[in-house]
């Protein structure tokens, strides 16, 4: 029987060198894989169930761990573009040699290395909640995420309730429906990512932030990009310019959604990833 729900997907590892992966897979083994590429201090328990789900009811979904998060080994990279070829050595590790990429934030920055890098192994590409290098802000997102930390450590809430989501009624109520589905795993839940690790990747989307823009019109493949319209953390004015400058890309934004907008409106997204990804 194929499984479809994401809180049921047991916890796999590949082992490259001395590195092992871990990731998950659900939904039909067939055709071209669907894989997630998580946002900074993601692991695998952080994708939102509803969002893997509704993928994978109608495709292969892979998800995974970055070196030195969560289950897998070995150290937090301190660039994005290490990060990458992490990331290919991981799907090429498990077989892949063509995949459709459904990115988020750190992801998305992930992704866009990635494809410069080898731009064939990608099919369709999905950009949420991200922007280019060098893009607007990238650079703040170390101090924004400090300061939501302690605000969040003060009103005893999840730090996501401020980093990806709106403050207002609608944009509470969401983020506390999130929160929840995140927590629908009970069994055998991935590490939560350790202080040092988490410091590093900051570093890195820091350095990301600052450094010169990539030449995105190279990025030929079918993009979609998606974000909210109220974007703390990679300000949503990055989603247009990547939507600009990637030929014949397409654009979602989300009315009064943030960061997580993917997550705010997960039936929405779901319906218009999967059309896109056909």
């Amino acid at each position: 029987m194929i499984n479809t729900q994401y809180v049921k997907a047991p916890n796999l590892t590949v082992q490259v060198g001395d590195e092992v992966f871990a990731y998950r897979e659900l939904g039909k083994r067939e055709g071209i894989p669907v894989v997630f590429f998580v946002h900074l201090a993601g692991t695998l328990d952080n994708w939102d169930p509803s969002v893997i789900d509704g993928i994978a009811k109608s495709r292969w979904v892979i998800t995974f761990d970055n070196l030195g998060v969560g289950l897998s080994s070995g150290k937090v990279p301190e660039s994005i573009r290490q990060m990458a070829i992490d990331a290919l050595t991981f799907v090429h590790a498990i077989g892949i040699e063509k995949m459709d990429v459904l990115s988020f934030s750190m992801g998305g920055m992930i992704a866009q290395e990635l494809i410069e890098m080898e731009p064939h192994i990608v099919n369709k590409l999905i950009l949420a909640g991200t922007g280019p290098r060098g893009g607007v802000g990238i650079e703040n997102v170390t101090k924004l995420a400090d300061r939501d930390t302690i605000r969040a450590i003060l009103t005893l809430k999840d730090v996501k309730t401020y980093l990806f989501f709106t403050r207002t009624k609608n944009g509470k109520q969401k983020a506390r429906e999130f929160l929840l589905r995140l927590k629908k795993r009970q069994e055998e839940r991935d590490k939560t990512i350790n202080l040092k690790a988490y410091r590093t990747q900051l570093r890195a989307i820091n350095k990301w932030g600052l450094a010169a823009p990539a030449d995105l019109s190279k990025i030929s493949v079918p993009t979609l990009i998606v974000n909210g319209d109220d974007d703390r953390m990679v300000p949503t004015i990055n989603s247009y310019e990547l939507n600009k400058r990637i030929s014949g890309s397409q654009i979602i934004i989300y009315e009064d959604a943030g960061h997580g907008g993917i997550f705010q409106n997960h039936d929405d997204f779901v319906t218009n990833a999967l059309e896109f990804l056909q």
